[in-house]
């Protein structure tokens, strides 16, 4: 189906009714069809939620995992994001958790291949369907080997939380899961801003059948906490359901987080969103159908580097199928393999198909506020918390990337003369294409950021807790520019926290803040369940909105943060919430600052935070704790967090990387 007989037949589908959305509370609620019972909710099916189920699996328990696509594995499936982002040491010695490793040796055998793409970007670029295929595989795999029980179920939303009398653990949750209406186009037809508010309304529609679910404790006596709930959906979409203290966006500049863009918070301007798509290379030119909005998005769109101007070096960058190799090349420095007819990339590019909106007119992830305006929050009311006519505007965008790929000549960064057409590509769409879909996007976009809750205060973090900045960055913070934006005490803070046994005599003036010695390896944690490695890689919001406005500019400052970081840990406490006894938070919105996050945010980062997350769950169950008693001050005097972690590494799960410790500072090699 070509983009534009797709586009008809979405005009047809909207003038019969059928992307009608219904008025919010139209009809009352109806009773849950049936009640599913499980040790472990996992919300959100992504590679975090799928660590989380992975491992409750291996452990015995009963998991019930829900995710709003149809395909498990978020990045590797349903986002499309199948490139793999890994540090090239941890790649070389392996260093990531049993699941993560699994899933990785499988492709491998699947394909016969660690790189069936023969990709550059990554060691392991492949299909997306594949990525789905595959996982669920190992998902069923872990349920016969631990004797555990997976309950999945896709296509299916969180649509309340019901709490206990006290008010602070999750006693059921109630879930919509949808199918085709009779009549109505498949699943995946429709891109998902025509979708998402639909499979979160209780009531069915032209385009869905809705089944209430509610889910509830196996073992409802258990004391204290009869099961966990594990938040792993894209967007902390749990976090904003329960009112938890969190952040999103930009942080305020502090000593903590010096790398800010602003001297005050920023909730709107959040990391770019990616819709990606598939793109086939093909023996001659393919007609090419410009799309009507092309003209207001072309502005924006650029190679960004110099070094991207071959395009057979960009679309080998992300190839995620290549069944034969062409001529060895090599342009300013990069060799690839010349893409042959049948080659197939995957497209994921800062200046092509992101979308980087970064106003309170535009923004993709609804504040608290926002929210509340919406009555999202009043009961009943969630609707997922993004903002529609952002996603069509992110799909428009990428929609648009694609043309601008095979026939278009501008360049809004590196000036005229540079972009030539390529339009020996075909655009692949369909439900049997790489992305599952009819409309050839990927059925949700890859996010990188998501509400960020704020851990729970203590006596050494009163405001809660934090992963930040200067935990994990290598950036050499003697530069002028910070003596500029911080303040002499701010500055002398800064210093003395990166230094050693030396900090308290910078704090006190024995020893001048430029003088004091750097640690050169990340913030060392007592309750450390999970590892990550990743550059601080910023894809900033636009200054202004729409986002493809001619001549518009990154955010000032925004990739001020971006660099180097050392290999760093998972502190349990960035995964405990305030409130909330018996949620358990993964991925994306584990207690990190804005500069952080843009480093915990990975395929492997993630699944190690889930696995951490359906470890905790499960340790708890067994010995009668809540995961907060885990962490109570001193760490060191907590035998059962030693127990836990004892349990992690048992099983294969780092929670340190090797000779990680405050006596070695020999981190420099690691990339």
């Amino acid at each position: 189906m070509s983009l534009v007989a797709l586009r008809r037949s979405f005009a047809i589908v909207l003038a019969l009714g059928l992307g009608s959305p219904l008025p919010l509370g139209a009809q009352a609620p109806r009773e849950p069809e049936r009640t599913e019972t499980c040790d472990l909710l996992v919300a959100g099916g992504g590679l975090a939620g799928a660590g989380a189920a992975y491992e409750g699996l291996r452990l015995g328990k009963t998991v019930c995992l829900t995710e709003i696509t149809d395909w498990v594995g978020g990045q590797i499936s349903a986002q499309g994001t199948s490139a793999l982002d890994e540090s090239a040491t941890q790649a070389a010695k392996l260093y990531f958790p049993r699941g993560y490793l699994d899933f990785r040796k499988r492709i491998q055998e699947v394909y016969a291949s660690p790189n069936p793409g023969d990709c550059w970007v990554s060691e392991s670029c492949f299909l997306p369907r594949d990525g789905h295929r595959v996982l669920m595989a190992e998902l069923k795999e872990a349920e016969r080997q631990g004797g555990g029980t997976l309950k999945w179920f896709p296509n299916t939303v969180i649509k309340t939380l019901d709490l206990n009398p006290q008010g602070n653990q999750i006693a059921a949750a109630i879930a919509i899961q949808h199918r085709p209406a009779p009549g109505a186009p498949p699943l995946n037809t429709l891109p998902l801003s025509q979708t998402i508010e639909d499979s979160y309304r209780w009531e069915n529609s032209p385009l869905f059948r809705k089944t209430i679910i509610r889910f509830a404790p196996k073992n409802p006596a258990l004391k204290p906490a009869p099961w966990y709930v594990v938040e792993a959906t894209e967007t902390g979409e749990l976090i904003a359901l329960a009112d938890l203290p969190h952040r999103l966006g930009i942080d305020a500049r502090s000593y903590l987080e010096p790398s800010s863009a602003g001297a005050v918070p920023d909730p709107y301007c959040t990391q770019g969103f990616t819709y990606t798509f598939a793109m086939e290379k093909t023996a001659g030119p393919q007609p090419q159908t410009m799309p009507p909005f092309y003209p207001q998005h072309e502005p924006y769109y650029s190679f960004e580097l110099p070094r991207f101007v071959n395009l057979d070096l960009l679309f080998t960058y992300r190839q995620i199928w290549s069944p034969q190799k062409g001529e060895r090349r090599a342009f300013q420095g990069i060799s690839y393999d010349q893409p042959q007819p049948g080659n197939i990339s995957m497209q994921n590019w800062t200046w092509g198909n992101d979308y980087r909106p970064g106003t309170a007119q535009d923004n993709l992830i609804y504040t608290r506020e926002q929210l509340k305006a919406l009555g999202q929050l009043e009961p009943g009311g969630w609707l997922g918390g993004l903002r529609p006519e952002t996603l069509k505007k992110g799909e428009d965008h990428a929609l648009g990337f694609y043309y601008w790929f095979v026939a278009g000549t501008t360049d809004s960064q590196l000036g005229p003369n540079v972009k030539k057409p390529d339009p020996n590509n075909r655009f692949l769409q369909g439900l049997d294409s790489p992305m599952g879909t009819a409309h050839g996007l990927s059925k949700y976009p890859y996010m990188r950021e998501a509400r960020r809750i704020i851990g729970r205060p203590s006596f050494y973090t009163p405001q809660g807790f934090t992963i930040n900045e200067i935990d994990i960055s290598r950036r050499d913070y003697r530069d002028p520019y910070y003596q500029q934006v911080l303040s002499p005490g701010e500055y002398r803070q800064l210093q003395a926290a990166l230094t050693g046994l030396e900090g308290f005599n910078v704090l006190n003036g024995q020893i001048p803040p430029d003088s004091a010695g750097r640690r050169k390896r990340s913030t060392l944690y007592a309750d450390s369940v999970g590892i990550g490695f990743y550059p601080i890689d910023f894809h900033p919001c636009m200054t202004a909105s729409p986002p493809e406005k001619p001549g518009n500019t990154e955010r000032e400052g925004e990739r001020q943060g971006a660099g180097k970081s050392y290999p760093f840990q998972i502190p349990l406490r960035a995964m405990i919430p305030q409130k909330l006894d018996n949620l358990i938070v993964a991925g994306k919105s584990v207690a990190v600052s804005h500069i952080a996050a843009a480093a915990y945010r990975v395929h492997s980062f993630e699944w190690s935070s889930g696995a951490a997350a359906g470890t905790v769950a499960a340790f708890a169950l067994k010995e009668g704790i809540l995961p907060y008693q885990l962490v109570q001050e001193p760490l060191s005097a907590q035998p059962k967090l030693q127990s836990l972690r004892r349990l992690l590494e048992e099983n294969g799960n780092p929670t340190a990387f090797p000779d990680m410790s405050i006596f070695n500072n020999t981190w420099d090699s690691w990339r």
